[in-house]
């Protein structure tokens, strides 16, 4: 999973030339069966934060993307890839921002089949 961040410095002025970036990507992914799925995320509107209690008490939710941190999760492209290094090369290809990152994370496989059980697979 490639996770896309970041930082809120104000007015984007690259917006529009980072949209059709992303949109000549996920069309060159798509062709090729690599991307899985890919989606945007709202900056702050209706984000929640869920911080869980290890002495047993009620989660705390609060309004927005409070986890500490001071890159903003923008959004991701999941991925199907051979190697560490064919996830590094379509992580370079991502348009971020200016002191933007993105995370390259593996999918633990294992697990994820573990919770979905018989489920259908749903992107």
């Amino acid at each position: 999973m490639l996770l896309i961040y970041n930082t809120a410095t104000g007015p984007d002025l690259d917006a529009e030339a980072r949209l059709q970036g992303h949109m000549t990507l996920f069309k060159e992914l798509d062709a090729s069966g690599t991307v899985l799925s890919s989606a945007a995320l709202r900056e702050n509107d209706g984000v929640r934060t869920v911080r869980l209690s290890s002495r047993g008490e009620a989660p705390a939710v609060t309004d927005g993307p409070f986890i500490e941190a001071k890159e903003l999760l923008a959004g991701y492209y999941l991925v199907e890839c051979e190697t560490p290094e064919e996830a590094a090369a379509i992580a370079a290809r991502i348009p971020c921002g200016a002191g933007g990152a993105v995370e390259i994370r593996p999918v633990n496989e294992e697990v994820t089949d573990l919770v979905r059980g018989e489920a259908p697979y749903r992107i």
